[in-house]
């Protein structure tokens, strides 16, 4: 990151980035081929930028634009199944001020927590490839710097995991080899945000039981109590990964 740069340069950079052929025509092509129940709806159809408090402690980190959520909206797990669950949850442990997020102008605003994500675009199948993802990766890294403040991330998913600990690894950290669990919670050298992992909040996670309101609302009140203070609670385990 230089230092002339701000979220206003970064967002704009993000929003108009052709980078990767393949999702640019599926991100467009989405649009121009809506779902039938919103016909009536100017699709975004463009790479989604973060959204939330710039001061935040809390970084939740997920995998991508929803075809018919935020590829339609254009904001982070906004208009569909995903977001329901996430923004109940983020709701009932105070991170937002309501627990739905079905536009931009919903009058949605997160305290203390900004939502982004691994990959900018929507993929085909939800599969975005490992060159696509590292193309959007210095995005993510730039957002980070940006978040000054920034002391606990979730990330949403085993490749949102893997994505933080790529990130790290391309910035010299030596990392031991974490697992991906759901509530694992695992601490960096400095001044990388201690990392909590969990399922992803899909319709097929929620649909199963793999992941329920309880066990969504676990990582959130688990990331709350990390934030409080200078030192981890002496009842969250949390393994040393790197140096």
């Amino acid at each position: 990151m230089t230092n002339s740069d701000s979220w206003e340069v970064l967002n704009a950079e993000i929003i108009a980035c052709t980078d990767c052929p393949r999702l640019v025509e599926w991100r467009e092509q989405v649009a121009v081929k809506k779902r039938r129940a919103y016909l009536d709806w100017d699709y975004w159809g463009k790479p989604v930028p973060g959204f939330g408090d710039p001061k935040a402690r809390l970084l939740i980190l997920g995998l991508a634009p929803g075809a018919h959520g935020a590829n339609r909206t254009g904001r982070m797990f906004t208009g569909d199944s995903s977001g329901d669950t996430l923004f109940g949850s983020l709701h009932r442990t105070d991170f937002a001020n309501q627990p739905t997020s079905d536009t931009q102008d919903d009058g949605l605003q997160l305290t203390d927590a900004f939502l982004t994500a691994v990959g900018r675009c929507v993929p085909p199948q939800n599969k975005p490839k490992a060159a696509e993802l590292n193309y959007c990766r210095p995005y993510f890294k730039r957002e980070l710097a940006l978040l000054s403040q920034a002391k606990v991330v979730v990330a949403l998913g085993r490749l949102a995991f893997e994505g933080y600990l790529r990130a790290m690894r391309e910035d010299g950290v030596v990392l031991t080899r974490p697992k991906f669990a759901h509530g694992a919670c695992y601490r960096a050298p400095e001044p990388w945000p201690i990392l909590v992992a969990s399922y992803h909040p899909s319709q097929q996670n929620t649909q199963t039981g793999r992941l329920t309101d309880a066990m969504m609302d676990h990582v959130f009140n688990r990331a709350r109590r990390l934030l409080e203070g200078d030192t981890i609670p002496a009842d969250i385990e949390c393994e040393e990964i790197g140096s």
